[in-house]
């Protein structure tokens, strides 16, 4: 098997519930040393879950309305996930929004237990999640599904790349004593961009209009840089937490700004339609 092929197998089972078993995963050659090479196809591994997601709005949409279609299509993305980066969102809010001290937040971080910051915020992640897909046009969901989750882990790769691992930084009595998040070189971080870009573009030469893609990407970098610089004064370097939490943010914030694109579209469309 081409070592690409294993690379993207590796994403896939670390960043996946997706099985990767059978023949696969015996010509896979597990080896934790792929892992950080293996995160350049994190938005990739995005894209297979979002087009996941995607078939069952599709399908469910045919016999069950818009918000009933968008909740199943959320669940599938949980399902799909393992609802793995909603914990480290969790985790990150328990640990960021309940306290200032920060010694202490490797410790919240650690802690399996889901507090009131932790909760509150998975609530409000997922209904802003569920509300800006249900105020978007139904034509929108499936490049919204796929654009949001292959930039929001563009996204996480970038932080990965530009920030020290937090199991390592810092003095001795403050590092993380938990195994090390991947070690993301630059060339691993570009093509991880890359991938992340790419549904982007395609958006973009299909409708011919850049504002939703242009928006939407501006936003979440918006809100990784605000993200980057929390775990930066708090951690020095992010954890597998704070990576999940990054992915989830810049995945809302995507999807904010695509609303505000094409939310104003519907808008105007429809008060057209009340003036005919």
């Amino acid at each position: 098997m081409p070592e690409q092929a294993r690379l993207f197998l590796v994403a896939l089972q670390f960043y996946s519930r997706l099985p990767v078993a059978g023949r696969l995963a015996e010509s896979m050659t597990w080896d934790a040393r792929r892992l950080g090479r293996a995160t350049r196809y994190f938005p990739l591994v995005g894209v297979v879950v979002a087009i996941g997601q995607a078939l069952v709005y599709v399908l469910a949409s045919i016999v069950l309305p818009h918000p009933v279609a968008l909740l199943l299509a959320i669940g599938a993305g949980l399902l799909m996930t393992g609802a793995v980066h909603e914990t480290g969102w969790a985790d990150f809010c328990d640990a960021f929004g309940g306290q200032f001290d920060r010694q202490r937040a490797p410790d919240i971080l650690r802690d399996p237990r889901i507090g009131a910051y932790g909760a509150v915020g998975v609530v409000l992640l997922m209904l802003t999640r569920f509300e800006t897909l249900a105020h978007i046009d139904a034509d929108w969901i499936a490049a919204a599904f796929v654009c949001a989750a292959a930039f929001s882990r563009g996204c996480a790769a970038l932080v990965m790349a530009t920030l020290p691992d937090a199991h390592q930084a810092g003095d001795a009595d403050d590092r993380i004593a938990r195994p090390a998040t991947p070690n993301v070189g630059t060339g691993d971080a570009l093509i991880a961009l890359g991938i992340a870009v790419a549904p982007l573009l395609i958006l973009t030469a299909w409708t011919g209009d850049a504002a939703p893609a242009i928006l939407g990407l501006s936003f979440a970098l918006l809100a990784t840089a605000f993200m980057r610089r929390l775990i930066r004064r708090r951690l020095a370097g992010p954890t597998h937490e704070c990576l999940g939490a990054v992915q989830q943010a810049a995945e809302a914030a995507f999807l904010i700004g695509l609303l505000v694109v094409l939310g104003a579209s519907v808008d105007e469309l429809a008060f057209e339609e009340d003036d005919s």
